[in-house]
């Protein structure tokens, strides 16, 4: 009854079912009831979005009961949606004999189950739209609300003058198409939107967090395997010259932040909260950088040599000298074990000090990220509150890990209600990887304005008019809606 999110949850009855038909049954029944039910997959995000409030729990953990295949042709992969996504990841590199891979890589991806990362959106560490599902999702098995199985294939169903139409209950009904303006930056607030009201049912399904259904398979597409990869690790001298380096990398791919696999910060106060700090850093006010490069066609040393002239074109101070490769097994351990440490090791800190620790997760266009960042600098250490600063510097995502004192509560909140409002202001949204679910439904309400939650629950309730599925994710039920 909790997530990860750890907000408190109730339920009566968990259910676990197997197959397609018997889910069906299950949203049949508490449809045709009034019985909420809440789907689960490993329930490892951030938000709520898998925490019940009541009804009936449908947990997707068993839905395994079709075999992986692989079509090499394609570069696609049939799988069930109750597979774990690092074992899925693994059986395509066997399938494919080390040819093939899945490229979305959430921190959380030896723990979540794939259909959770589809209706999440879930993203990794590679930048720009690969680096999120939606780019791989080609074709969903998808169960509406009242039990009805659909096959949507990307490109086969699209919106007509801003609706879809569907066959639901012996009726006919019009799905609207939410409208709200939305940022195009990595992005993972509210419902797939088009202020034109043209769009693809599969992107609408896709980062729902299960407000209009629950998949049950999916066919998804895969990229060629690097045959290795370079990996280092860069000190620089401040935060400035770290965004300055995302900015020339930014023009000198050519506005395509995929041809890297990886680009990592590591800001205020990181040393502070990491483990092996002496290993990557030799001076206490460095921040770092992690590069990780994909090698096709090129030998190690060609590439190695490449980025020796990209860097020193960068910034002629940098001592290449000094960059850390962290190809080695020892050296890779010791990254990994410091990139890890820093949550856990601040989480540790907030229990300590009787506090509540508040990850933000606010992004906004590249052109505006050190306004923002300055800003909330100055704010978080105008009232002395404990934090560091790690992330996804290829995305300019970064999240700020406020470690306030349990007397700090409140203006903490205050602060991070000042955080998401800048991030509006300047063109950016509230979430960019975690989603809405309960927790952030005031933030999708100021993002986006009260007409954007509206256009939310008409949709909703077309499909759903009893909000029974996954209730109170993204928006409540009509007449209900919460501010806090």
């Amino acid at each position: 009854m909790r997530d990860w999110s750890n907000i408190e949850g109730s339920a009566s009855l968990l259910v676990q079912p197997k197959n397609k038909q018997e889910c069906s049954i299950i949203l049949k029944v508490c449809y045709g009831c009034n019985i909420p039910i809440t789907i689960i997959a490993a329930q490892t995000n951030l938000t709520g979005s898998a925490t019940p409030k009541s009804g009936i729990i449908l947990s997707t953990s068993l839905l395994t009961n079709i075999n992986i295949q692989l079509d090499s042709k394609l570069e696609e992969v049939l799988c069930p949606v109750g597979i774990n996504l690092e074992e899925l990841r693994n059986k395509v590199l066997d399938l494919s004999n080390q040819k093939l891979f899945y490229p979305v890589d959430p921190t959380s991806r030896n723990n979540a189950l794939v259909g959770g990362t589809i209706l999440c959106n879930a993203s990794g560490f590679i930048p720009g739209e690969q680096g999120a599902t939606r780019y791989w999702v080609k074709k969903i098995e998808f169960l509406l609300p009242n039990g009805n199985l659909v096959d949507i294939t990307r490109g086969n169903y699209l919106s007509e003058n801003g609706f879809f139409t569907l066959d639901y209950n012996n009726d006919i009904i019009n799905l609207p198409i939410p409208r709200y303006k939305r940022p195009q930056i990595k992005n993972a607030s509210g419902l797939f939107s088009s202020d034109q009201g043209e769009i693809d049912f599969i992107d609408l399904v896709i980062g729902s967090e299960g407000i209009l259904g629950m998949a049950t398979t999916c066919v998804l597409g895969l990229a060629q395997k690097p045959k290795d990869y370079l990996n280092l690790f860069l000190c620089l001298k401040d935060e400035n010259q770290a965004i300055d380096l995302y900015q020339y990398l930014y023009q000198y791919f050519n506005h395509d932040m995929s041809k890297i696999s990886a680009l990592e910060y590591f800001g205020h106060n990181s040393q502070t909260y990491m483990d092996n700090k002496d290993f990557l850093f030799k001076n206490k006010t460095d921040v770092g950088v992690y590069i990780k490069i994909p090698i096709y066609q090129e030998s190690m040393d060609q590439k190695v040599e490449k980025w020796n002239d990209i860097l020193s074109n960068f910034d002629n101070n940098i001592d290449v000298d000094n960059i850390i490769v962290l190809n080695d097994s020892y050296s890779w351990n010791k990254f990994f074990e410091a990139r890890h440490s820093m949550p856990d090791n601040a989480l540790r800190k907030t229990k300590k000090i009787g506090g509540v620790s508040i990850i933000t997760d606010a992004i906004v266009p590249p052109n505006n990220y050190k306004e923002y960042v300055t800003k909330v600098h100055k704010k978080l250490q105008m009232h002395n509150i404990e934090y560091l600063l790690f992330g996804h510097l290829g995305d300019c995502h970064l999240h700020f890990h406020l470690i306030p004192s349990a007397k700090q509560h409140d203006i903490s909140l205050e602060v991070y209600d000042y955080m998401i409002d800048l991030s509006t202001k300047l063109g950016g949204v509230y979430s960019a990887e975690h989603g809405t679910g309960k927790r952030k439904r005031n933030d999708f309400r100021k993002c986006y304005g009260d007409k954007a939650v509206t256009m939310v629950q008409s949709l909703k309730q077309k499909i759903d008019p009893k909000f029974l599925l996954n209730r109170g994710n993204i928006v409540q039920p009509i007449d209900s809606y919460e501010t806090n």
